[in-house]
């Protein structure tokens, strides 16, 4: 089997993998309420991920400065899952909106779950789950 990778491995690209792209959309199905300290997520080396309309995801939150692709994951909040009305290219460095606010940027993606989700992995100074964020099921996500 090919490693194709090596791309990343090797930091080879510079700059913006994307530089257009539209952005995703969606909204929460679930909220969640729930925060580790020891979690031990371990992001893709990827990162960009394609998200396709209809997938439900998990949306979880670190303040780990240093996070980011290839990287280990362990201070999180749980935010919730979220169904995809409009799929699309999502990469580090995205701005993820939920109810007209930024609450972070992506820093990766953990495939713990996969195939039957992926947890998308953003970055914030202020590590809440989506119940002290105020969440509720129905708002609107965006990414991009």
């Amino acid at each position: 089997m090919r490693n194709n990778m090596g791309p990343y491995k090797e930091k080879l690209i510079t700059g913006s993998l994307c530089s257009k792209k539209a952005l995703v959309r969606g909204r929460v199905m679930a909220v969640m309420d729930a925060k580790l300290s020891h979690r031990g997520l371990q992001l893709i080396i990827s990162p960009t991920r394609v998200l396709l309309s209809g997938e439900i995801h998990e949306l979880i939150v670190t303040d780990e400065e240093d996070a980011g692709p290839g990287k280990a994951v362990n201070r999180i909040a749980y935010i919730g899952f979220f169904e995809l009305e409009k799929g699309g290219v999502v990469a580090k460095g995205d701005k993820v909106t939920l109810k007209r606010k930024t609450i972070g940027e992506i820093v990766g993606f953990d495939e713990t779950h996969a195939p039957n989700h992926l947890n998308i992995v953003i970055k914030s100074s202020k590590r809440k789950s989506g119940e002290e964020l105020g969440i509720e099921l129905g708002d609107k996500l965006s990414i991009g």
